[in-house]
């Protein structure tokens, strides 16, 4: 099997790759690349990002993998982090920037008036580990508990155009989405690659993953 992760040139792409490859006990051939045809080809595929959306953008065009994207979504079972989740969706605020449109929806920024329960400002970006909630079963959740703590860095969250793809929300202070999903797509806003022993089990949960929910 072979299991694709999309070097585009922005994100944790080294750690992404290693915590996956840390896991793989099933033999799969796991690899970094920016090469379309390679991304298109593989089993399943790996999408991270970091950093700002309209520089992500930019770069996932100029190397030539957008398409490759799309089909892969298509066909593939399909992981999408941070930022590379953020992409699927039609539109984001940040720099205004058109996403891929695989999801209906935005990537709104948190306001900048937040508090929480106790009154105090909270920042943004929101950073750090918080709970994930689930809203609906998904095989990517075996061997983790609801309510487990995954670790976020960002300004911006998923706004769906509708509810049906969220499986997961947390709270900042009001809920968000933070896991959507659709068929073969699973994307999270937090670092699956930072979060430790949960963030491993979901990596090791996709690699026996055959797309299917």
């Amino acid at each position: 099997m072979k299991v694709a992760v999309i070097d585009y040139g922005m994100g944790n792409l080294h750690s992404v790759l290693k915590s996956v490859q840390y896991v793989n006990d099933i033999g799969a051939d796991i690899f970094l690349t920016s090469d379309p045809e390679r991304v298109v080809s593989a089993d399943k595929v790996i999408f991270p990002g970091q950093g700002a959306m309209p520089d992500c953008m930019r770069e996932l065009n100029a190397y030539g993998l957008a398409d490759a994207v799309r089909e892969t979504t298509r066909t593939k079972p399909f992981f999408g982090i941070c930022v590379g989740a953020q992409l699927l969706f039609d539109h984001s605020e940040e720099g205004d920037t058109p996403g891929l449109g695989i999801f209906p929806g935005q990537v709104k920024r948190f306001a900048a008036n937040l508090l929480d329960a106790q009154g105090e400002r909270l920042k943004v970006p929101h950073m750090g580990w918080n709970r994930v909630l689930r809203q609906r079963a998904h095989p990517l959740f075996a061997g983790i508990e609801d309510g487990e703590r995954f670790y976020f860095v960002h300004s911006y969250h998923f706004a769906p155009a509708s509810s049906a793809i969220t499986l997961a929300e947390s709270e900042y202070p009001e809920r968000f989405s933070c896991i959507v999903g659709d068929g073969n797509i699973f994307a999270t806003q937090f670092h699956t690659e930072k979060s430790h022993r949960a963030g491993l089990q979901m990596m090791k949960n996709f690699l026996a993953w055959d797309g299917t929910v």
